[in-house]
C-alpha cells in the first residue's frame, strides 16, 4: 500500500499565514510541576484576545514538528509508530491579526491556511457541541480530525486503538501549554459527529473529527 503523506495536501495556491517562531522556553517559563498541579478544565474566558505569539506557542505544543527523517515527522507529541494521524483545525474567534474563520494548520512549515469563512461559526460550533457555548465563546477552538489510512497503514485494525491514544495526547499538551500563557481550555469529547464533520467539510469517513478544545485568556 502506498505511505500516506505526513500532512494533509492543500492547493497550491493556498494563501499561507507565517506563525512565530521563538525559543519559547524564554518567552513562556513555567515549571512543569507548577503546569500540572495547576492543570484544570476552565470553560469560562475574558474578552482578552490571544495573541498570534500565542496562538504560534499553542500549535508548536500540540503538533510542532521537530524534524522530518525517513518520511516521517517527528513531534513535539508521541504518536503510535510516528505515524501522526491527525489533523489541527482552528474556529478563531479572537486572535489579534487573524480574520475570524476555520483555519488548519500546516505542521510541516508552522503555517496557517484559511480553511473559510462563516459570519455563522460561533453559533454553529456551539451546535456542534450540543449546546455547549464555551466551545463558540472562546477566542480560539482547536479542532482535531483524524485521518485512519495513516495509522491503517501500518496498524490496521488496531489503529482505532492508538488513534484515540494521540488524541489524549495533544489534549494533554494543551492543558500543560495554556497554563504557561495565562489561558485555559477544556477538551471536548461530545459532539454532534455528523454535523461536525459537515461543519469541516469532511466526508466523515477518510477523515473525521474526533477532538476538540476551546481556548480562551482567564
Amino acid at each position: 500500500m502506498e505511505v500516506p503523506p505526513v500532512e494533509k495536501p492543500y492547493p497550491p495556491d493556498s494563501a499561507k499565514i507565517q506563525l512565530k517562531i521563538a525559543d519559547w522556553s524564554d518567552k513562556y517559563p513555567i515549571r512543569l510541576a507548577d503546569a500540572i498541579k495547576n492543570r484544570e478544565s476552565r470553560r469560562s474566558y475574558t474578552n482578552e484576545s490571544l495573541s498570534l505569539d500565542e496562538l504560534s506557542f499553542l500549535l508548536w505544543s500540540v503538533q510542532g514538528v521537530r524534524y522530518v527523517s525517513g518520511g516521517h515527522a517527528f513531534r513535539n507529541v508521541p504518536s503510535a509508530g510516528c505515524r501522526h494521524a491527525l489533523e489541527t483545525y482552528l474556529a478563531v474567534f479572537n486572535v489579534k491579526d487573524l480574520e475570524s474563520g476555520l483555519y488548519r494548520y500546516l505542521p510541516l512549515s508552522h503555517e496557517l491556511i484559511l480553511e473559510f469563512t462563516d459570519r455563522k461559526l460561533k453559533e454553529k460550533m456551539i451546535k456542534a457541541a450540543f449546546g455547549q457555548i464555551f466551545a463558540g465563546y472562546s477566542a480560539v477552538t482547536f479542532i482535531w480530525t483524524a485521518i485512519p489510512y495513516r495509522m491503517e497503514w501500518r496498524y490496521g485494525l488496531d489503529s482505532h486503538k492508538v488513534i484515540a491514544m494521540d488524541a489524549g495526547h495533544v489534549g494533554q499538551n494543551l492543558y500543560l501549554a495554556c497554563e504557561a500563557i495565562g489561558a485555559g481550555t477544556c477538551t471536548i469529547g461530545a459532539y454532534d459527529q455528523e454535523y461536525f464533520d459537515e461543519l469541516l467539510r469532511l466526508d466523515g469517513e477518510e477523515e473525521f473529527v474526533i477532538y476538540s478544545a476551546p481556548v480562551g485568556k482567564i
